[in-house]
């Protein structure tokens, strides 16, 4: 393909714009808060390996091998029938991205409003309460989509260009706020509190399953937008190596996060140290850190900092989405312009409804981020059902691999077939209410029901629409294809 990444270095910043996000500068911190700290680590690390690093792998190995988005490169690994698991994958990244802008216009707005001195203001929360859900939300929503969209218009080479800029920018920011916030008197405790295992919290069940939910939602782990950046990538570059610096260099800017919230949190507001951390993901972000950074040193500037690491760390999630997005309609023979222009006209209205109610946000975030446990479990379903040896010694374990992942990689893909499994029934289990009627009902905005009814009406469609998937694909064959899985009407 004339249409690759120019570099293994452009190519894995591009990948680490995809996996690094806001969830990992505001939710990492809360959750490993939440859960013994320390201890906490001890099972992320463990789900690294057996959760996000084999479905990278997967990822890394299925687009490079079918140069195809996600439904082309289930069609090409299952066969026609199978083109829907794809879709749901593609499916899932979209509806997040619909309201990920809305996330990112939130870092737009407070980056300015840090700039201009607005916040912090004399009561916690109050420039929150009065910029969410409002037109202003609406506006930077717009901007956000209009960035995303501005860098994607630009092809592979304009992606790479933006992540050789944005990520390491990102990296010093994140990495300066960090050796800011272990310098204040008193962060000792919170470094203590944060790399201090406890064999006992370990035996809690809650804290391996947030671990392994980190995992799942931070570093891109079955989302398909590895998949999706993995058909622009060499053909000689690895698919292991590349996997595992993925991984590990997303769970680093986690673990800087939480460095730079916990010790600042310690250090400065330890006696308000459980609100903080239980204020939720917008409560920590937008109502706590102005008001933690009001009482440092050259807080307004570092703060202006937080912000600005926020706005890049969403900004490069969010042109991932829109290239997955616009990927499955370029492969469906859409021409890439208008591919982007739909995408990014779809964005901007779909994104309304997070924008203007805060509510109808946290319920989208529920659903689809549910969602993406089913998608990493369609991935390990479809490469055991290929063959999952086979998969590996033909498209991971090859030649020119620098690194061989083994048969662990085997029994790992085994093992995210009950990973997500329990996962999925675990939020569930953790939504289904009082009664039967309230477990149900599709109008709540954290019920069983309102997951299993909007599932169900994409599923049936996506099902509806597999033939007309598989017959708009694209006609031609992709370099380094896997041969006898195309469908008949795919020559």
């Amino acid at each position: 393909m004339s249409d690759t990444f120019t570099s293994r270095w452009g190519m894995l910043l591009a990948m680490l714009g995809m996996a690094v996000g806001t969830g990992n500068i505001w939710r990492f911190p809360r959750i490993a808060a939440s859960n013994g700290g320390g201890s906490f680590l001890v099972a992320w690390v463990v789900f690294l390996l057996l959760w996000s690093v084999p479905l990278l792998v997967l990822e890394f190995a299925m687009g490079k091998g079918t140069r195809y988005g996600p439904v082309g490169a289930f069609v090409k690994t299952l066969g026609p029938r199978f083109g829907w698991m794809g879709a749901w994958v593609a499916w899932c990244a979209t509806a997040i991205m619909f309201y990920y802008s809305v996330v990112m216009g939130w870092t737009v707005r407070y980056f300015w409003a840090s700039v201009t001195g607005e916040i912090p203001t004399a009561e916690p929360g109050a420039f929150w309460q009065g910029f969410a859900a409002s037109p202003q939300a609406l506006l930077t929503h717009v901007i956000s989509v209009a960035l995303g969209v501005f860098v994607v218009a630009r092809g592979v080479r304009g992606i790479e260009t933006a992540a050789r800029i944005l990520i390491p920018s990102l990296f010093v920011l994140v990495l300066v706020l960090a050796i800011r916030a272990v310098t204040l008197p008193g962060a000792a405790s919170g470094l203590a509190f944060l790399f201090t295992p406890h064999l006992s919290e370990l035996a809690n069940y809650r804290v391996w399953l947030e671990a392994l939910t980190q995992n799942a939602w931070d570093t891109g782990a079955g989302w398909g937008l590895a998949l999706t950046y993995a058909v622009y990538m060499r053909t000689r570059e690895d698919t292991a190596l590349n996997a595992f610096v993925l991984g590990f260099g997303n769970n680093s800017v986690s673990l800087l996060a939480g460095i730079m919230v916990l010790c600042t949190v310690f250090s400065i507001m330890p006696d308000a140290a459980g609100q903080i951390v239980g204020a939720g993901n917008e409560g920590l972000t937008f109502i706590w850190v102005p008001q933690l950074f009001a009482r440092v040193p050259a807080g307004r500037f570092l703060m202006v900092l937080f912000f600005l690491a926020l706005i890049f760390a969403a900004w490069t999630s969010l042109i991932s989405m829109i290239e997955l997005a616009a990927r499955v309609l370029v492969d469906c023979g859409v021409a890439r312009g208008r591919a982007i222009a739909i995408v990014g006209a779809c964005g901007l209205v779909c994104g309304v409804p997070s924008a203007l109610n805060v509510t109808f946000f946290q319920n989208q975030d529920f659903v689809w981020g549910v969602g993406l446990m089913l998608s990493g479990l369609l991935f390990a379903v479809a490469v055991l059902r290929y063959g999952v040896s086979e998969w590996r010694e033909r498209f991971v374990d090859t030649e020119e691999s620098d690194l061989r992942v083994g048969r662990w990689w085997d029994w790992a893909m085994r093992l995210v077939v009950v990973e997500a499994i329990v996962l999925i029934a675990w939020w569930l289990w953790q939504v289904r209410g009082h009664g039967l009627s309230e477990m149900l009902n599709p109008f709540r905005a954290f019920s069983v029901g309102t997951v299993l009814v909007q599932w169900a009406i994409v599923l049936v469609a996506l099902m509806l629409l597999n033939r007309w998937m598989v017959t708009r694909l694209r006609a031609e064959e992709r370099p380094g294809a896997p041969e006898g899985h195309m469908p008949p009407s795919i020559p």
